[in-house]
């Protein structure tokens, strides 16, 4: 099989499968929404930088090692085994402190993350459950990543989506039927993960196989160089973590729990676009081991030019999924038909994703580098992507924007006054302001003026200024970025 075919098998197999671990989370949020509503999708959310953070060791173990090892193997090195081992046994030892975490305070650490009482009420037994399943997902993604790496790209894919499909149905038992709550959503996303595991031990009994566990003492060495290859991985991991816990303080103070709960239903989604983006950077990265341990460089950068073809090709589908289908998406999420919370989705959605671009190409990029044995090229790279979504969040915000289906607030409603004026500014939201945003509802159905100038008030009492515009078209954020007079600003409360 030529090196294009092969990148296309195992690239189309690794996001299959990375899309079925996403589409489970998608579940997951679905059947909490309905269940628990508005704060179910917030505890989510806040819940997301931890499983973050154990999928960012999980990467950076299990694809390093993996890495390494395929590299070792296309040059004949019997010490190659050693890496498997080491990556299963320092993967256990690093899921103890989540462990003791989950088993002793989860309330803790739903405060830290900014749970207020009913969130933590809700969500200290979810918290619990997962986080004492730990070493199953970092092992999970270890040896999914080695099995990849051995040869046998179908079984690890056969083995995720297995595992996605068990956790969809048993969540919908568990949460409805049996009536478990968000315990019985924890414990089915928990048990999944153990699941893969056993499917994709069938690779042991294949004649293919070549991994073999060796007894040996856990090795700091090993691990620094098993983690040098997959520090990319865990950058990108933890920078959606700090993202996240930043955007989720942010939106807390601006706009509540409902503002989480939209942006845990754009996170959620965004987690299926990476990971798309993961899937051709992982499904490429044994390939490109291979000409590298080879010393076949033209065979590895002509991967290099099909991931970022691919990367690009798949940000455009998945713009263009987006764009056409907000509402459709957002309203999945929103049980309770907060007008509010489809505001906030709605406007995330369509700016969060054009990131995409960018991000697809440098996630293939560091994938890359890391299966060349460039470790400080790799992590410079992903660095890149993580600093710049971090630093943004992490400067104080001084402007909002709400995309809408209306170019802003009128005089009067311009569908039945055909004389309406726009106001380009609004110095301080009155009763006669609230008056004028009265109105009729949206024909995009995410809820009437009224609801957005709610909005607009809560972020202008926080010192926030926010504009309201149409989104019908994304060139409006270029004008907002140039300080060009778009729609309606609503000026926010200076100290």
């Amino acid at each position: 099989m030529n090196l294009t075919k092969q990148f296309f098998k195992y690239v189309s197999q690794n996001i299959f499968g990375l899309i079925g671990t996403s589409c489970y989370i998608l579940a997951d949020t679905y059947f909490i929404a309905q269940a628990a509503g508005t704060d179910g999708v917030t505890l989510l959310n806040l819940c997301l930088p931890m499983y973050n953070l154990i999928f960012a060791f999980g990467s950076m173990i299990g694809l390093g090692a993996a890495t390494r090892y395929a590299i070792l193997q296309a040059q004949g090195e019997a010490r190659a085994q050693r890496f498997f081992s080491n990556a299963i046994l320092c993967a256990c030892l690093i899921a103890i402190p989540f462990m003791l975490a989950g088993a002793f305070c989860p309330g803790t650490l739903l405060q830290l993350m900014g749970g207020d009482a009913d969130i933590v009420a809700l969500g200290l037994n979810y918290t619990r459950i997962f986080l004492l399943f730990t070493p199953f997902f970092m092992c999970n993604y270890i040896l999914s990543a080695f099995v990849r790496n051995d040869g046998d790209p179908s079984l690890a894919m056969v083995a995720t989506l297995s595992g996605s499909l068990f956790n969809v149905v048993v969540d919908y038992i568990f949460i409805f039927p049996m009536e478990l709550g968000l315990p019985g959503a924890a414990l089915a996303t928990a048990i999944s993960p153990v699941l893969s595991i056993a499917i994709c031990s069938r690779h042991f009994f294949q004649k293919s196989n070549t991994l073999t566990f060796v007894r040996q003492a856990p090795s700091a060495r090993l691990l620094v160089q098993s983690c040098q290859l997959g520090i990319s991985g865990f950058v990108g991991e933890l920078s959606s973590a700090v993202t996240t816990t930043v955007f989720n303080f942010l939106l807390l103070r601006l706009a509540g729990n409902v503002g989480v709960a939209a942006y845990g239903v754009v996170a959620n989604f965004a987690l299926v676009a990476t990971a798309i983006f993961n899937g051709v950077a992982q499904g490429a990265q044994p390939l490109i081991s291979q000409c590298y341990g080879k010393n076949e460089m033209t065979g590895a950068k002509k991967l290099l030019l099909l991931g970022c073809g691919t990367a690009l090709a798949l940000a455009a589908v998945l713009y263009g999924a987006v764009f056409g289908f907000t509402n459709t998406f957002v309203a999945l999420f929103n049980s309770e038909n907060s007008a509010l919370m489809a505001e906030y989705a709605h406007s995330g959605m369509r700016i969060y994703f054009l990131g995409y671009f960018f991000a697809g190409c440098n996630i293939v990029a560091a994938g890359y580098l890391g299966a060349v044995n460039r470790p400080t090229e790799a992590t410079i790279t992903s660095v890149s992507r993580g600093v710049a979504a971090i630093v943004t969040c992490c400067i104080h915000a001084d402007l909002l924007v709400l995309l809408s289906d209306i170019d802003g607030l009128y005089t009067a409603n311009p569908h039945t006054h055909p004389d309406a004026k726009l106001i380009p500014v609004v110095e301080e939201i009155t009763p006669e302001i609230e008056m004028l945003a009265g109105g009729a509802g949206s024909a995009l159905g995410t809820g009437g003026m009224l609801t957005k100038v709610t909005a607009a008030k809560r972020a202008t009492e926080a010192g926030v200024d926010m504009i309201i515009t149409n989104g019908a078209h994304a060139e409006v954020l270029y004008d907002i970025v140039e300080g060009k007079p778009v729609g309606t600003r609503f000026v926010g409360r200076k100290a």
